[in-house]
């Protein structure tokens, strides 16, 4: 018989498992704070529940976590942990820690489908979905846990195409049964897949980021192929059909490319664009890739641009590059290491 996983299981999936042995739904609460709050690795570790009951659960689940392999520190600070998935892949996790806060990038895909020009996961070409366990384990096997303020899905994989997974890992991040962690600290990145981004506004309480990268289609589709399906205009008239609650940000994220994307021009059509929506604008730098001609805009042109978009009203800010030293770009470091395999 095989074994069922329990890590990764909200409280609804795991009074549903425990009633089919059956125990009653009590015991899926108990288990639910000793995966989640204790942290535990196994069924003898969970001392309210008897040792028969203890016994029964051991013959029908499991609980499997992902643990790094390694880490690369960068001499800024920033951590990249790196985790084995499954038989052949790997994941990273970007540990960025910042004077007062702590800030941590998951992933939630082995690899993308998407094929960003800009991105190295999606040269990797897809590989599988991670589940919601596989999602959590990133952040609960972090020896950093406790420092942790933020969390952002903005590593590898498009969160969205994995919506199922990734809405059930936020209602076990910021459970009370959960960890218990504030929505308001996460955010979750996505290219703009409509359908999906509808159903994380109103099934979540987390903040929302979108890729924009080119206010003009057809130089957003030359650096996003997703453009082709769902049009960034018609993303945006569904974020001002379905807003955020009050208590949630939106932002928008835009990698700089000189000579692409970084004219007065551009700041001018963003401005245009995101009229009657409240969204801030996060600049940021390209770090550069294998086989790409990409390169990131210099200061000077970036602050011309946020200063733009300041002055007609738009919050932008540039963010600060890290981990430079260490491979930080999605992508580059499971990239190296698959390599090593072949």
């Amino acid at each position: 018989m095989n074994r069922i996983n329990l890590f990764g299981k909200t409280l609804s999936e795991l009074k549903e498992l425990v009633s089919q042995i059956p125990l009653p739904s009590f015991v899926a609460q108990q288990i639910a704070l000793w995966l989640y709050q204790k942290n535990v690795s196994s069924f003898d570790e969970m001392s309210n529940i008897s040792k028969k009951n203890r016994k029964l659960l051991q013959s029908h689940f499991t609980i499997e976590k992902l643990s790094p392999k390694s880490f690369s520190l960068s001499k800024d600070g920033t951590k990249k942990y790196l985790f084995p998935v499954r038989e052949k892949g790997f994941i990273e996790v970007a540990y960025i820690p910042d004077r007062h806060r702590a800030t941590l990038c998951v992933s939630s895909q082995v690899g993308c489908k998407m094929n960003c020009a800009f991105c190295m996961t999606g040269k990797q070409g897809f590989q599988s979905h991670l589940s919601a366990g596989e999602i959590v384990s990133q952040i609960i096997q972090l020896p950093e846990l406790e420092t942790l303020t933020n969390i952002v899905y903005m590593g590898m994989g498009e969160p969205f195409d994995n919506i199922d997974q990734v809405l059930a890992s936020l209602e076990i991040l910021t459970s009370g049964w959960g960890l218990n962690m504030s929505a308001r600290r996460i955010t979750v990145s996505t290219i703009g897949i409509i359908p999906a981004m509808e159903r994380f506004i109103a099934e979540s309480r987390c903040n929302l980021a979108i890729s924009m990268h080119s206010p003009f289609p057809e130089e957003r589709l030359a650096l996003m192929p997703v453009q082709n399906k769902y049009p960034l205009p018609e993303v945006i008239r569904s974020l001002k059909k379905h807003p955020l609650q009050k208590s949630r940000s939106l932002s928008f994220e835009y990698i700089m490319f000189k000579g692409v994307n970084d004219s007065p021009g551009h700041a001018k059509a963003i401005v245009q664009l995101l009229n009657g929506l409240k969204a801030k604008v996060n600049l940021i730098r390209f770090h550069e890739i294998p086989g790409s001609d990409l390169q990131t805009s210099d200061d000077k042109t970036m602050e011309a641009f946020r200063d733009i978009l300041n002055k007609k009203g738009i919050t932008a800010t540039i963010r600060a590059s890290r981990g430079q030293d260490i491979e930080a770009a999605c992508g580059l470091l499971s990239t190296s290491e698959l390599l090593k395999k072949h």
